[in-house]
């Protein structure tokens, strides 16, 4: 991606964390960027533009963090909770991405064209946790009457609902860690003692 265009889509992901999806104006980013308004309409043409440019930036930021979920080892589960925890870290980027993504689905309520985008990335989300349930019953650490896609959209919309707790000081990030860390260990070992009473 060319250096401004990221640098673009830096100071955009800032500002909705800061001011919200409303407080993005051309004008604003510019002046964030350091950069003219001329090129930020040559980059992304218009608002809406910037908006899902920012929400596939955010969603890129996220990826580079959580990929070293996969360096946990071989373990689904060990890799499927650290995926989950990386996405609550006290860092300015995972802050900001959190901020800035819960300020997109927020404003999606009224914007049907980042209601699509944004059930995209959701849909995406929801399958990397979805396939490592897989693996996990695949390899029985998990029982296999567990639902994977219910399990992961009740994980994934918990991680969502703890990260705005923590942004809006209800809890602390490490209250939310081990409040996710519990749920997890709750989900999966209902659903082995599930698959043990009905043996």
């Amino acid at each position: 991606m060319p250096e401004r265009r990221t640098q673009i889509l830096q100071a955009a992901v800032r500002v909705i964390a800061q001011d919200g999806v409303r407080g993005l104006r051309v004008e604003k980013l510019a002046a964030e960027a350091s950069v003219s308004t001329a090129l930020i309409y040559y980059h992304f043409k218009d608002r809406a533009g910037i908006l899902h440019a920012a929400l596939e930036h955010i969603n890129h930021r996220a990826e580079n963090y959580t990929d070293a979920a996969f360096a946990a080892g071989s373990d689904p589960l060990a890799q499927l909770e650290q995926l989950l925890l990386l996405e609550l870290q006290d860092t300015d980027e995972v802050r900001e991405n959190s901020i800035a993504w819960g300020e997109l689905r927020a404003s999606a309520v009224f914007n049907q064209d980042l209601r699509e985008a944004l059930r995209a990335t959701t849909g995406a989300w929801n399958a990397d946790v979805e396939a490592l349930l897989r693996q996990a019953q695949a390899v029985g650490t998990v029982t296999a009457d567990l639902d994977p896609a219910l399990t992961a959209e009740h994980l994934t919309a918990l991680v969502e609902g703890l990260s705005e707790r923590w942004h809006s000081g209800s809890i602390t990030v490490d209250r939310a860690r081990r409040v996710l860390t519990r749920a997890l260990t709750a989900e999966l070992v209902s659903g082995r003692d599930a698959g043990v009473e009905s043996a």
